[in-house]
């Protein structure tokens, strides 16, 4: 966290931003794209406990082992599949959370329409991924760590469309590195 701080992307900042633009949260949790598990470090930090899910074995195990080191690993379920085809039930969610995943899909569709088979009808979407300033920040982190931050494109306007198409409410609210579309049944 303290690198990524170095270039300007204050980690935990951003996902207190995102989690308070967000509230209420209640019921059934999932999060899709646990990554290194600093989002859900701030969903169980706030005393939630939810689900997290992640194609990637290895960043799981990381996810978990950040987790484990605050003494939360009770609140979280981690769970290794991928977000095109889920084995959760048909609306079995309350909220979705999806924190700088969609640049890294190659069917981004596939995922919003998972989306939407499993939310309850009073459900909340919450995406969020890197603005302009945040990809620049984080492809000088990576370039600095000698590896390179690999991503289709930004799809949040795709996925807002989509939602707006399928009778969602929309919220937007953006911080100096993230954009966060929150999308609610109207």
């Amino acid at each position: 966290m303290n690198f990524y701080r170095k270039f300007g992307y204050d980690l935990e900042k951003e996902r207190d931003f995102i989690l308070d633009k967000s509230l209420p949260i209640s019921g059934e949790i999932l999060e899709i794209g646990t990554g290194k598990g600093h989002f859900a470090l701030a969903l169980a930090k706030r005393g939630f406990s939810f689900t997290s899910i992640d194609i990637s074995a290895e960043e799981q195990q990381i996810a978990k082992l950040n987790v484990q080191y605050f003494g939360l690993e009770k609140q979280v379920a981690f769970r290794i599949e991928n977000a095109e085809c889920l084995s959760l039930s048909d609306q079995s969610i309350d909220a979705i959370f999806s924190i700088n995943l969609f640049h890294h899909l190659e069917k981004p569709l596939a995922v919003l329409n998972e989306i939407i088979r499993l939310l309850r009808p009073a459900g909340k979407v919450v995406l969020s991924d890197f603005s302009a300033k945040g990809f620049e920040i984080i492809n000088r982190c990576h370039t600095h760590e000698g590896r390179k931050h690999d991503y289709f494109k930004n799809y949040l306007n795709e996925a807002k469309d989509y939602f707006v198409n399928k009778d969602f409410n929309i919220k937007e609210f953006q911080s100096e590195v993230q954009e966060v579309i929150i999308a609610e049944h109207i």
